[in-house]
């Protein structure tokens, strides 16, 4: 038997080694991701002129010469405009902010009752987190909290009139209590909503499929302003007499209606995205039209489209602001509202509430984008 030389062989693994300098460390990323070409250097180098030239002057402005604390606008003036700031004085007026805080958050809402709006937004961060959260455990009884049980706890402690509540009249609402309001449910019912209508789109029946049409491209032709002023100024003309709605439950209708027509032609790319081969699987299983759509093409579907669910979703949080043209006062209606108050009239007090509110509106579309982004790269097994 000829015997074979195993002199070559290596007995043992060869320690793992550092990745290269020029691989790995800070430089590499700056070259890699800033400096890779020249027309990303020259980029790169005029994006940090950019910052160098705007972002003193803005820190100056919000931290280093900023007022925090004051009682009225005396603080937030200048010694020329009645205020103890000496002249030439420019800095935000954080203390604006501060003592209209409970406003921007609430609106009138009965300030010893506010702890009921508060309770609300705890219960909705413990049951949101833990959803969002891909490895924790109860997902199912955590959804049905969330999306059943939640909603009723809120719309009755929010509202009250039982088990000893005192009645708070939704006109009172306002401020970031009421864009969340607007943003949650819309979210919540325009989702499914579309899905609906994505799927009669694509029916094969003619009625449902006019039917869907005829809604989709006519919500989508009109402004959101014209929807709200319909929904709140029009509608009740069209009720018989001495029937009427809640003027948020008309606005959210409005929002709803509005975000669900974009969200159904999102859905309707991830559907016509999906091969044809994925269907007549399905249907070789011998599965039925629904349990086909459900089990097979709209998880598929869905996966595709998620930055366009989500751009519709932080389109519409941010579009609630217009509400305000309907007498509804969100968290820029707030705002904008308290700039008429003699008390805190200032030059400065409009420019830094308009930045508070762009600040709170910015915290929340930046974190429904990291976690959009998130889930693609978790959903994302079968395209890599």
């Amino acid at each position: 038997m000829q015997e074979h030389d195993l002199s070559f062989v290596r007995a043992e693994m060869v320690v793992a080694q550092a990745a290269p300098k020029s691989e790995a460390g800070t430089g590499a990323w700056l070259r890699k991701n800033l400096f890779s070409s020249v027309g990303d250097s020259v980029l790169t180098i005029l994006g940090l002129l950019l910052v160098a030239y705007l972002l003193p002057p803005f820190l100056e402005w919000a931290f280093v010469n900023a007022q925090w604390t004051g009682t009225d606008r005396t603080f937030c003036a200048t010694a020329a405009q009645g205020g103890i700031q000496p002249d030439g004085w420019s800095g935000a007026c954080w203390a604006f902010v501060q003592a209209k805080f409970g406003q921007f958050m609430f609106g009138r809402y009965p300030i010893d009752q506010r702890w009921r709006p508060i309770l609300v937004a705890v219960m909705f961060v413990l049951l949101l987190v833990p959803l969002l959260i891909p490895k924790a455990p109860r997902k199912g009884l955590n959804a049905v909290l969330f999306f059943f049980v939640f909603p009723i706890f809120a719309f009755v402690l929010l509202t009250g009139g039982w088990f000893g509540l005192t009645h708070v009249e939704t006109p009172l609402w306002g401020g970031l209590l009421v864009t969340l309001v607007l943003s949650f449910v819309g979210i919540a019912i325009s989702l499914p909503l579309g899905i609906v209508l994505a799927l009669g789109r694509r029916s094969e029946m003619p009625v449902v499929k006019l039917v869907c049409v005829i809604f989709i491209e006519t919500v989508r032709g009109i402004p959101l302003v014209t929807v709200l002023f319909m929904a709140s100024v029009m509608l009740p003309l069209f009720l018989p007499a001495g029937v009427t709605f809640d003027k948020l439950l008309r606005a959210l209708i409005g929002v709803t209606l509005f975000a669900a027509a974009y969200m159904a032609e999102v859905v309707r790319g991830g559907l016509q995205a999906i091969p044809k081969g994925q269907y007549e699987g399905a249907e070789s299983l011998g599965l039925g039209y629904w349990q086909k759509m459900v089990l097979v093409i709209l998880p598929q579907a869905l996966k595709l489209v998620i930055p366009g669910i989500v751009n519709t979703f932080i389109g519409m949080f941010k579009d609630t602001s217009l509400v305000y043209i309907i007498s509804m006062f969100d968290l820029l209606g707030v705002v904008r509202q308290n700039f008429s108050d003699a008390t805190w009239a200032s030059p400065q007090t409009p420019i830094s509430g308009l930045v508070f509110a762009a600040l709170v509106f910015w915290l929340f579309c930046f974190g429904m984008s990291r976690y959009s982004m998130f889930m693609e790269r978790r959903l994302d097994t079968g395209h890599r």
